[in-house]
């Protein structure tokens, strides 16, 4: 029998209402992301996210290209925050992301699209490029919470992360789905304008990781709850795959890692020296040969267009067999 989402305990017991008003305070003088603004986001005050006291959603609908275990067979229901707290030259949602595409909206009016994406059967509500809007998330949750909802939240994030704005969603979150963009610090900052993103990252991966613990799949092959890490493999390995997979095999050797091929140069990256231009599939069998000698359990691939690769069902992580 699966167990209900923790969040709806602390609905129960008024500790998600507390937090609700917690987080609002601290966009008084915003210190949600590592950035630290400290800019009065109530009055309108704008700070590195460009965003005030209302979220600003670009889209809302059942998501079927997610890893297997979010989309199911009906999909994973997206909430896709505008704007963004980095700016990767590569974004391939840079109209959202840096643009600004979207609308404001209330809580209610958040609330009302996570209880329409759990009626349309989606098998959780997926927080994408959430960090930003934490207040309004909390203040949605406990909204929604009163309508009936009741499926697991994913906290899709770009994994940089303030530990202390995470500790405000334990209890909260079932499923973290964070990126591990980087192992360089000085890569991070030119790609990416994230000062010490490693120092921010590895941290909040590690805090996430004990939320929730291993991902834990039910028998239909749906997550319900734990952490899934995303990683994009980048030309020139940029990313710096092999020391991030140990990394995290140090963290637990079943951790799931998303292991993605998708990279397409498009945005500011088209023309630059070093990132603009797809992986090949050597440099993709190479990050695939390191998780494998780091004896990682559970990878997942994907399939590069010009090459044999093979793309395992989930529980399957040896492409190579």
């Amino acid at each position: 029998m699966i167990k209900d989402p923790s969040y709806l305990y602390l609905h129960k017991t008024k500790e998600l209402k507390n937090r609700v008003q917690k987080v609002y305070e601290i966009l008084k003088s915003c210190t949600l992301c590592p950035f630290e603004c400290k800019v009065n986001r109530i009055k309108g005050e704008l700070g590195i996210c460009r965003s005030g006291s209302k979220a600003i959603v670009s889209s809302c609908s059942p998501h079927h290209g997610e890893e297997p275990m979010l989309s199911g067979t009906k999909g994973s229901g997206t909430i896709f925050f505008s704007n963004c707290n980095l700016k990767c030259l590569f974004c391939q949602n840079y109209q959202i992301s840096q643009e600004g595409l979207g609308n404001e909206v209330s809580d209610e009016q958040l609330a009302n699209m996570m209880i329409e994406l759990q009626n349309k059967g989606c098998h959780n509500i997926n927080l994408v490029s959430p960090t930003h809007f934490v207040a309004n998330i909390l203040g949605a949750l406990e909204i929604a919470n009163s309508k009936g909802l009741k499926i697991p939240i994913v906290y899709n994030s770009n994994g940089y992360e303030s530990l202390d704005t995470l500790k405000l969603f334990d209890g909260i979150i079932d499923i973290y789905l964070p990126d591990i963009k980087y192992s360089d610090n000085k890569t991070a900052l030119r790609l990416s304008a994230a000062p010490n993103y490693v120092d921010f990252n590895r941290p909040a991966i590690k805090e996430m990781f004990r939320q929730v613990g291993d991902l834990v799949i039910d028998d239909n092959g749906i997550a319900t709850k734990g952490m899934l890490v995303r990683m994009l493999v980048l030309p020139n390995d940029l990313n710096g795959s092999r020391d991030s997979l140990e990394f995290l095999s140090r963290i637990s050797k079943d951790m799931w890692i998303s292991i993605m091929a998708q990279y397409n140069p498009c945005y500011k990256a088209i023309g630059d020296p070093e990132i603009g231009r797809k992986i090949t599939d050597e440099e993709y069998r190479q990050v695939l040969k390191w998780a494998k000698e780091l004896e990682l359990n559970n990878y997942l691939v994907q399939e590069l267009e010009s090459s044999d690769i093979f793309v395992p069902d989930f529980k399957s992580t040896d492409p190579f067999k």
